[in-house]
């Protein structure tokens, strides 16, 4: 035979049946035993062949060091594969050092030979300039050589090129190109970026239908982002029927793995019992987990956790500790909670100008509840200089993305002619819009203009309509102005035992006026048994 007469290429052949189990029982034991004759003979297919076997640990015990030996015997012949291999060997610096440097060597030798996983893994080097000074137009340059062969890693490597404009005129059309050729063979990670340019519309028209299909083919392979990504869309039921128990199912994948958006998911998932049982402290556990990664959106979350003492220990001191982490990222609902609690002085020394200093930050991002609280502290002069203009500035921007308290403080301005001419037309303008967002001030305020007739057609029925719905939230102001125009009938029927109820409620509350009018009732024994005693009670404490 001529394996027996030492023919190093059956000797070679042979070791590969036994490796493969080709024709004889596979044996990885054999394969090195006929690997090992050929490659002492110098033969660089064995020499590559039982370098990988002594990578693996696969017939001999694994050794780094014997592996780059023999790769390096057959690399240096010029072999592509073992080129390729003594790259990685190096890359991972396994039996080598210095193996950045050594790494692009090799990489280049292979890729050079057209072998494609070493043209993508040296478009790698270049992109992360690992030995080798960074150059995005060598990346693009290799990625491309082994794209076109097909190597769908590479693929995949170009298309993220193409859409950052990293090395190459930037062009979501060309990533969507690579990244579906590179998705079609299965890379999840391709998959997934395929799924975010559908998502996002880049390249391609929008479509959650196509976005979830990609999300679901990266997301089943185990890519962190997409199982986020998923978990979100089944939240919102784009492209994909709504169902809270797939997004905690999906958020929980991405989140085991560490994924901080799908963490700060499950933690609100968890807090809402939102497609599973509440938990505050199952919630506390999934925004610390984010928010120890800088998460700003889950640091926020676990400061209100704290200011609540839901699933913790109640601490303002602890809130503003996680509120200040967000907010330093620049997370605006943050910036807005650490202005608040400089308000308040709660969990820190109260200091009206670091709380301007925060509504600033947060407003100028554009934060309705931001410029609202701003436009207040404007309007009062605490923390700067007092400024109606200001104020109005900064209630308008509030008030025009719907926000009610900006929206009811702007018609106080424009009712009385502060920072802006007065117009009882405007005024009545935002107190209806607040209003209509069951804003009880606002609407106490709207019956009070219709009532009069200020900017409105005067109507004791809108008048009545507006001072109920205000009332019924508890509103001291509106319950006195109901019992009034029940005294007098005006918009409703006429009823002292409705005024006598709602003067009670208000006077209950300690509002002067309602106090006084409760115990006029008692003397004058409308709607009530007349009783001394009590309107003497009701004076007293209006007194």
């Amino acid at each position: 035979m001529a394996v027996e007469q030492g023919h190093v290429t059956a000797q070679c052949r042979l070791g590969s049946m036994y490796d493969k189990g080709r024709g004889v029982a596979q044996s990885d034991v054999e394969a090195v035993k006929w690997y090992t004759k050929a490659a002492e003979q110098g033969y660089a297919d064995a020499q590559s062949s039982l370098g990988w076997m002594y990578e693996k640990g696969r017939g001999v015990e694994q050794s780094d060091v014997e592996a780059v030996k023999w790769l390096t015997k057959a690399a240096e012949q010029g072999h592509p594969i073992a080129q390729f291999n003594l790259g990685l060997m190096c890359d991972k610096e396994r039996g080598v050092e210095q193996g950045d440097i050594k790494a692009v060597k090799w990489y280049a030798k292979a890729a050079e030979q057209g072998e494609a996983v070493a043209q993508c893994n040296l478009g790698s080097m270049y992109k992360q300039g690992r030995g080798v000074e960074q150059s995005d137009s060598e990346a693009v340059k290799w990625f491309t050589k082994a794209a076109k062969q097909g190597h769908a890693v590479a693929q995949c490597n170009i298309g993220f090129m193409h859409s950052q404009g990293r090395g190459v005129e930037r062009s979501d059309v060309e990533a969507i190109k690579w990244y579906t050729k590179a998705a079609e063979q299965g890379s999840a990670t391709a998959q997934f970026y395929l799924g975010s340019m559908y998502d996002n519309g880049r390249g391609v028209a929008q479509s959650d239908v196509e976005a979830v299909k990609w999300y679901i083919k990266a997301a089943e392979q185990g890519v962190g982002d997409a199982q986020s990504n998923l978990g979100w869309m089944y939240l919102e039921g784009q492209g994909v029927d709504q169902s809270n128990f797939e997004a905690v199912k999906w958020f929980t994948k991405a989140a085991e793995q560490g994924d901080a958006h799908a963490q700060s998911n499950l933690g609100m998932m968890y807090r809402e019992g939102r497609g599973v049982d509440q938990s505050d402290v199952e919630a506390v556990k999934w925004f610390i987990k984010a928010g120890e990664q800088g998460h700003a959106k889950a640091q926020n979350s676990l400061g209100l956790m704290y200011i609540q003492g839901r699933g913790v220990d109640q601490s303002d001191i602890e809130a503003v500790k996680w509120y200040i982490k967000a907010a330093e990222q620049g997370y605006a609902v943050a910036q807005s909670n650490v202005g608040m609690m400089y308000f308040k002085g709660q969990g820190i020394e109260q200091s009206d100008g670091e709380a301007v200093k925060w509504f600033t930050k947060a407003a100028e991002q554009g934060y309705a509840e931001a410029q609202s609280k701003l436009g207040s502290m404007y309007a009062n002069g605490r923390g700067v200089e007092q400024s109606d203009v200001e104020a109005v500035k900064w209630y308008t921007k509030a008030a025009k993305q719907g926000h009610a308290v900006a929206q009811f403080h702007l018609g106080l301005m424009y009712g009385q002619g502060r920072g802006v001419d007065q117009g009882h037309v405007d005024a009545v303008k935002w107190f209806t819009k607040a209003a209509e967002q069951g804003y009880a001030d606002a609407q106490s305020n709207l019956g009070c203009m219709y009532l009069e007739g200020q900017g409105v057609e005067q109507s004791d029925v809108e008048a009545a309509k507006w001072f109920i719905k205000a009332a019924e939230q508890g509103y001291a102001g509106a319950q006195v102005n109901l019992g009034v125009i029940y005294v007098k009938g005006r918009g409703v029927d006429q009823s002292h035992v409705e005024a006598v109820k709602w003067f009670t409620k208000a006077a209950e509350q300690g509002y002067a006026a309602a106090q006084f009018h409760l115990g006029s009732m008692y003397v004058e024994a409308r709607g009530v048994d007349q009783s001394h005693v009590d309107a003497v009670k009701w004076f007293t404490k209006a007194a």
